[in-house]
């Protein structure tokens, strides 16, 4: 059903410098797989074969990850490595099609997006924000498409947020709760805790109806010279419906210093081969 997915990935990643000055934000690796990588399997495990990422000319290092290192392989395999050859080049990326559109203009989450509509068509496709790390047994994803099959709508991720984080989401103002969904009654981009209309915020995964293309051609540049892709999804909602999906799961804010370093923890305890040396490590630090 959901076939394609837009990851955008061209934003400068300020708040890891000096280390994104050469490495791309979303090439860090959590743990021994860049961050980038997870939300790609995400969409892999989830039947999408077409991934077009939104990037740079500066971020090449994503395309030489993603392309098969057919050389590297042979190394490993001849060294009796082929535990390793196999991290190195997934079966799973082998029947996938990766698109690389650069946006030459930092102009907003909404402006990326409509770099990839030429590919998209008039399908309905998956957007997947690097910078959030989902862990969970179903999938940020699978959750959004069981909606989507539903009500055959789009369909955006949220989760509950602190008044203190509010600000830095789009807030929905929810309506029915329709069969484990709401509907989605409005939307605003970063209100404050007064303005908010809910706690509930969206989190870095989408669905959305080709439609929407013709909403972010109208949306206006905002005050920060951005075109924001939930004014987009607002305008949509005059004409469609939309619904939210509150996602059952962990959430990893990777896009923040904090938040990459609660992830790498995490997944670093969960790491059968080296756990109980990470224990012992944070036992002694603290």
């Amino acid at each position: 059903m959901i076939k394609k997915a837009v990851l955008p990935v061209a934003g400068f990643g300020t708040r890891f410098l000096p280390a994104s000055k050469a490495i791309p934000k979303e090439m860090l690796p959590i743990i021994d797989k860049p961050l980038v990588q997870y939300a790609v399997e995400e969409a892999i495990n989830n039947g999408i074969n077409e991934i077009i990422f939104i990037t740079s000319p500066e971020k090449y290092s994503i395309k030489k990850h993603f392309k098969k290192n057919k050389e590297l392989e042979l190394k490993l395999n001849k060294s009796g490595k082929m535990g390793l050859a196999g991290k190195l080049n997934p079966e799973k990326f082998n029947k996938v099609k990766f698109y690389y559109i650069n946006q030459e203009q930092q102009n907003g989450l909404g402006h990326a997006i409509l770099h990839a509509e030429r590919i998209i068509g008039k399908n309905p496709f998956a957007i997947l924000l690097p910078d959030d790390l989902f862990i969970s047994t179903k999938s940020c994803l699978e959750q959004l498409i069981e909606v989507y099959s539903k009500e055959k709508s789009s369909v955006i991720a949220v989760n509950e947020i602190d008044d203190e984080n509010i600000h830095k989401y789009g807030v929905i103002s929810p309506g029915n709760n329709i069969s484990g969904s709401i509907e989605i009654d409005d939307i605003i981009e970063k209100p404050s805790s007064e303005e908010a209309p809910s706690n509930l915020a969206v989190c870095g995964r989408y669905i959305l109806n080709y439609s929407i293309f013709k909403h972010l051609k109208s949306t206006e540049f905002d005050k920060s010279g951005e075109i924001q892709l939930t004014d987009a999804i607002r305008s949509l909602l005059k004409e469609e419906k939309a619904f939210a999906k509150i996602y059952d799961g962990e959430k990893f804010d990777c896009g923040s210093k904090d938040g990459f370093v609660h992830a790498t923890i995490a997944l670093a305890l969960r790491d059968e081969s080296i756990s109980e040396n990470i224990k012992k490590i944070i036992k002694d630090l603290v």
